[in-house]
């Protein structure tokens, strides 16, 4: 039997289907996301992390996959403003009511503007943190964009070629 978070309880309430995936949540690992991909055995490219983070002083969610880089700059013109900037860890896990490695889209306590990496537009489905350590939730894409009622964006840092 899942745990039950505030995360799952929101999708429930919404009606939204979705898979709850557990995991031994590991804080000593480098890459919290990249290790939750890995210890679920999905693509990292499928799995996302949540980040929160403020535009021109103002609280905004980007979601976007674990192994990628979020722009700055893109992040401010995805909400038409001039600058961003990542949120103090106390802020976020005020704002959503979450702990940091299980920060959740979903049911935060203080709804705010979000925004998606538009790599997951063409995805079938999409795995992201299920409001606490150690927790996946898997949910189509347009589920959960219809859930945290966000938008696409490109937002990320471009890959370099190696």
């Amino acid at each position: 039997m899942s745990r039950t978070t505030p995360a799952t309880a929101f999708l429930r309430r919404q009606g939204i289907t979705f898979e709850t995936l557990e995991y031994e949540y590991d804080p000593s690992a480098g890459k919290l996301g990249v290790h939750a991909a890995a210890a679920v055995g999905e693509p990292e490219e499928r799995v996302f992390k949540t980040l929160m983070a403020e535009v021109d002083g103002k609280p905004v969610c980007a979601v976007i996959p674990v192994a990628r880089e979020l722009s700055m700059k893109k992040l401010a013109a995805a909400f038409s403003g001039r600058s961003a900037a990542m949120m103090k860890q106390p802020d976020a896990e005020r704002i959503t009511g979450y702990r940091l490695g299980g920060i959740s889209p979903f049911g935060q306590r203080r709804a705010v503007p979000t925004v998606v990496a538009q790599e997951a537009e063409s995805l079938p489905c999409i795995l992201m943190n299920g409001g606490g350590r150690g927790i996946q939730v898997r949910l189509s894409v347009a589920d959960a964009l219809a859930a945290m009622k966000g938008r696409f964006a490109d937002i990320l840092i471009p890959q370099r070629m190696s």
